[in-house]
């Protein structure tokens, strides 16, 4: 076996590869919030949450690599190095990010014709999917929120995946933007404003309320509301960044938009 062999995952997209690869026997440690594939949380000790972990619990495990995302991890990675442990952090916040990212952890782990491969099915049904949305004979504006107190739109995979499902983000200015804080909305009247047909809602950790959704102030007056297109996406298929999110998430949304489409009049 080459690369390392007792893998810690901070977050749920390395252990979904992980396991799509079929080296799921190298981790010995996951995150608590991982639900992908659904017998990681049977198989595997949870020793972090997102913004947290156990750093005793994860050293006990005597990983040779763990594996996080993004500057929100960064405290984590620096108390893990100095004890001595190897970290890798991704920061990958597009599409293309993700496709490099199943390629590249493969490679770590010497499984490069696997990930290969596994990133071309991927990229062939973005391509799919792209090319059915490409027939739709209207597209929808789309706002896709991330939570709700405060407003915060979409991150750029997300606005991605919906121009691949057949949509246009309403907030693609925001969407560029990496960190959370730069995509919150000052004011929701924005949305009202921006008239978007469907609206998506995926609040990280807590359940997607339509109807509070539907009662803010002005917001009758928003097409989707008007017309009941309020759809939950569950956030472990599309607001982590990994395959869940190219195939799952992006398929829930197509979904949505192509009943839309086929019953919208122009």
């Amino acid at each position: 076996m080459t690369g390392p062999t007792r893998i810690v995952c901070l977050t749920e997209e390395p252990t979904e590869v992980l396991y799509a690869l079929g080296e799921q026997d190298r981790i010995v440690g996951i995150s608590g919030f991982t639900v992908r594939p659904p017998r990681a949380r049977r198989e595997k000790p949870k020793v972090s949450a997102f913004t947290s972990a156990r750093i005793d619990a994860i050293l006990a495990l005597e990983p040779d690599f763990v594996i996080g995302f993004s500057d929100i991890q960064a405290d984590i990675a620096r108390d893990l190095v100095k004890a001595g442990v190897e970290v890798w952090i991704s920061n990958h916040r597009s599409v293309a990010g993700i496709l490099d990212y199943i390629r590249r952890l493969g490679a770590m782990v010497g499984a490069q014709d696997r990930a290969e491969a596994y990133a071309q099915r991927a990229e062939a049904h973005l391509a799919n999917v792209a090319r059915a949305a490409a027939q739709l004979p209207r597209r929808p504006r789309v706002y896709f929120e991330e939570w709700d107190e405060p407003l915060i739109t979409g991150i750029r995979w997300v606005a991605e995946l919906v121009r691949i499902a057949g949509g246009d983000d309403v907030f693609p200015a925001q969407a560029a933007q990496s960190l959370a804080k730069h995509r919150i909305l000052a004011d929701q009247d924005e949305v009202v404003r921006q008239a978007p047909d469907i609206i998506f809602g995926s609040w990280c950790g807590k359940k997607f309320r339509p109807e509070r959704v539907a009662a803010r102030a002005g917001w009758g007056a928003i097409p989707a509301v008007r017309d009941g297109e309020l759809h939950e996406i569950k956030s472990p298929i599309i607001l982590q960044p990994g395959p869940a999110a190219l195939f799952d998430g992006l398929d829930a949304m197509h979904a949505v938009i192509l009943r839309w489409a086929s019953t919208a009049t122009a």
